[in-house]
């Protein structure tokens, strides 16, 4: 799997921020997933003015794929339907990540996970498939996938989603958010009225973003 990792120059045990691309990231070049709309989250981070007041690893994997679990059996015939379980592209994901974490000296207590759109769902997928394991996941208008929201219910969640998204209706994440909360979970979830799925661009420059994601360490 390609991937991106930026490192800090502060030294110490520091955060790392994983963001799993929106579908115009697909393929095996190691570009794309830096480009269009997922410029927003993965640059953000390494602002300097971000670097200053929290510096943090930044992993950025590419998946040709895709983030969720497809039936193996029909991928091959060029049908993509989504079952249950980890994604093939999470899977992947988990294993870069633990590489990375025992080569550098990550803080295994602030480890965080988003994405957007396609990525937003192989986040739900990701917190899924390794419970109670990251410290904060921020998803922008997450896809379809066979996760409900309820999974690793203590995780501390930010949602995003324009009201207006007419790629990914708002309804998915009303709907995700709303079994969370029934489950016991504390998600936080904002829209933004009459945003359409371009969300990141408000998400990502959130001024109380980055304070809240830092803030979160798993105990």
């Amino acid at each position: 799997m390609p991937y991106r990792l930026f490192r800090p120059e502060a030294t110490g045990k520091l955060p790392l921020v994983i963001y799993l691309h929106g579908s115009g990231g697909l393929g095996t070049d190691n570009l794309k997933q830096l480009g269009l709309g997922n410029t927003f989250g993965t640059r953000v981070w390494l602002l300097p003015e971000n670097q200053k007041k929290h510096p943090c690893y930044v992993l950025a994997p590419q998946t040709d794929r895709g983030w969720v679990r497809y039936d193996p059996a029909k991928v091959d015939k060029g049908v993509y339907e989504i079952v249950p379980g980890v994604g093939q592209g999470v899977g992947m994901v988990l294993e870069v990540l633990d590489e990375v974490r025992h080569e550098f000296p990550i803080d295994e207590r602030r480890i965080y996970v988003m994405g957007q759109s396609m990525g937003g769902a192989g986040t739900w997928n990701m917190i899924a498939s390794r419970p109670q394991f990251f410290a904060a996941a921020v998803i922008c208008c997450g896809s379809i996938s066979k996760d409900d929201g309820t999974e690793s219910i203590a995780t501390p969640l930010w949602n995003f989603h324009g009201e207006a998204d007419a790629t990914v209706p708002v309804a998915i994440s009303r709907e995700r958010i709303a079994a969370r909360r029934k489950a016991g979970g504390r998600p936080l979830s904002t829209e933004y009225a009459g945003v359409d799925h371009n969300v990141w661009e408000w998400a990502f420059t959130e001024p109380e973003l980055g304070n809240w994601l830092f803030a979160q360490s798993r105990s």
